[in-house]
């Protein structure tokens, strides 16, 4: 249980309940074992009522002694069934309140986490972690302990009041115990193993299950549904076999309970057969201690279940351990000064290469960009485009050389302070499953309905909008299923046009988006983003006439410096790629 250990934080947290609980338990199972010593007096007082002359007087005292002892034991029976309520309160309460703290811990941490993680590992298997790992450490913390403590305090209590009672009847009656132990033993070790076993496989059905769902649309029209049919039947068979095999286990187990529970009762009543023809105990003695085994059966039954929740949830909680004891390769420092005055942006020499890559994304590259200035960045596929763009929000951090914000290392700043002042927009436009208005203002703390249409307007898509049942109160599907790409491209401008950040990183965001609408959009340029940083990433160079200067690169390196007329007049790579450009679209004209 050396995982679980890591879960007292929580328990001390919650202390006081955890506290009350153990009370609460101790005195229900104390009024429980009080209810067979009542019926042995009340079974003692009936045979030496039948052995004696049964006389009217000596009748009506019987009557009256019963009636006393079933009251007795109504009264136990209530007390003990209102603590086992309250037990269950603050139990079962605190297991949920750590189950809520231990989610949010899960998921904070995941927003800790860099992008070279999130690339490392699948979906899926963080989904299983922050749910059904989550839920498995739950079922330890609730019902695992509950049973568990009620099973110590009673088996003490239960096993105190016996060997009171009779020393040796106690010994052989409880002779089985030790059988019972070993199975214990041994059944945890393979449910442990088999857990682990499980849970991993869990992930790798959840995470096809979540690819599945993500990428339906081109599972449907590629026809492929056969196959990842048979993908995920496979590992829903494999996930299958690992279960049965741990319910095998289980089955085995109850029923070597029940066996020997079965067998303390029969050596009860011989045995305290025998010591009642001796003299030494009373028939009342035996029928207690055949109550207090019956009363034994289900904690010790309940002992084979507590066992395999605790080896689940502590393959679970091994899981969750492992994943918060990840530290991010990008840690925010924040421990020089914040700049002041300019916000200049610098590539001091960077060179830089993806996590788990042979190739450089870029070499030896240096760049100075002012305060206000607007910069495009264009190239072929594969040119390091988007890595200057990572580098610069800090997604990952630079092989070799610097990048500085402000004539300050961005490694010596915080983390949320450099993204305050970048508004990004990715090649990859992710939308919210909420309205069209929270997804505009999904970058501002306060939502203004008239900052979001301005910034709707700025991005051209407000008029679309107005046409939506709802207009921006609309509920966007799943990644923004039902607008177009062009209308969730604008719209995800539309967001980073409100954050007013002095720094608008734009990554090939208008790809899909009409000639006209994107002249329009360039054109506001000018008015809109007057006095911000603005760095264009486009595979169309003819957005690149608005810009101040473009930066040209070609496998890493920047190959050409210049403005848009400067760069068409000068025969380098960037009018190559410009005439191909222009006679693709005279041939589109043409047709």
């Amino acid at each position: 249980m050396k995982h679980l250990f890591t879960l007292n934080r929580y328990f001390k947290k919650y202390k006081k309940k955890l506290l009350l609980g153990i009370l609460f338990v101790i005195l229900s199972n104390i009024f429980r074992v009080l209810q067979p010593q009542a019926i042995r007096e009340a079974l003692n007082r009936i045979l030496e009522f039948i052995q004696s002359d049964k006389g009217q007087l000596q009748q009506e005292q019987l009557y009256s002694e019963l009636m006393k002892f079933g009251f007795y034991i109504f009264g136990f029976a209530l007390l003990m069934g209102l603590f086992m309520y309250m037990m269950r309160q603050t139990i079962i309460v605190m297991s949920r309140l750590i189950e809520y703290d231990l989610r949010k811990d899960v998921f904070q941490h995941y927003l800790k986490l860099d992008t070279a993680f999130y690339q490392r590992n699948k979906t899926g298997d963080l989904m299983s972690r922050i749910t059904e790992d989550v839920n498995k450490v739950r079922m330890y913390l609730g019902p695992a302990m509950l049973y568990g403590i009620n099973l110590i305090s009673l088996v003490l209590i239960v096993i105190v009041t016996m060997f009171k009672v009779n020393f040796m009847l106690s010994l052989y009656t409880l002779l089985p115990l030790p059988f019972l132990s070993f199975i214990i033993y041994w059944v945890s070790n393979k449910i442990n193993k088999k857990s682990e076993k499980i849970q991993q496989q869990l992930a790798r059905l959840t995470t096809v299950s979540q690819e599945s769902f993500s990428g339906i649309r081109i599972i449907k029209s590629y026809g492929m549904e056969s196959n990842w049919k048979k993908d995920l039947g496979e590992n829903a068979r494999q996930y299958k076999d690992l279960y049965l095999g741990l319910s095998k286990i289980d089955a085995l187990f109850f029923p070597s309970m029940l066996l020997l529970i079965g067998l303390s009762t029969l050596i009860t009543i011989f045995v305290g057969g025998l010591n009642v023809y001796n003299g030494t105990v009373t028939p009342g003695n035996i029928a207690e201690f055949v109550i207090y085994v019956n009363m034994l059966t289900w904690p010790v039954s309940a002992l084979g279940w507590c066992v395999s929740i605790i080896q689940q949830a502590e393959a679970s909680q091994k899981r969750i351990n492992d994943f918060l004891q990840t530290k991010p390769d990008i840690e925010s420092n924040g421990m020089g000064h914040m700049p002041t005055n300019s916000l200049q942006i610098e590539f001091d020499r960077v060179d830089f290469q993806y996590p788990g890559s042979k190739t450089k994304a870029l070499t030896n590259f240096s760049i100075s960009i002012p305060q206000g200035s607007r910069i495009a960045i264009v190239g072929k596929t594969a040119s390091g485009k988007t890595s200057i763009a990572e580098l610069l929000l800090r997604l990952y951090d630079p092989s070799l050389g610097s990048i500085r914000l402000g004539g300050i290392d961005l490694k010596t700043l915080p983390v949320d302070f450099i993204r305050k002042q970048i508004a990004y927009v990715p090649q990859d436009v992710f939308l919210f499953s909420e309205t069209i208005e929270d997804n505009i203002a999904f970058g501002i703390e306060n939502q203004d309905p008239q900052l979001v249409r301005k910034a709707a307007e700025y991005a051209s898509v407000a008029a679309e909008i107005e046409e939506f049942p709802d207009s921006y109160k609309s509920i966007l599907g799943e990644r923004g299923v039902n607008v177009s790409g062009g209308q969730k491209q604008r719209i995800s401008l539309a967001r980073a046009f409100i954050r007013d950040s002095p720094i608008i990183l734009l990554d090939d965001c208008l790809s899909a988006v009409d000639s006209q609408t994107e002249q329009r959009i360039m054109e506001g340029f000018e008015s809109y983003l007057s006095g911000k940083t603005v760095i264009l990433i486009t595979q169309r160079l003819k957005q690149t006439v608005y810009m101040d200067n473009i930066l040209v690169l070609e496998r890493g390196k920047l190959v050409q410096n210049g403005n848009f007329e400067t760069l068409v007049k000068e025969k380098g790579l960037f009018s190559q790629l410009y005439e191909i450009e222009r006679k693709a679209e005279s041939n589109i004209q043409e047709n």
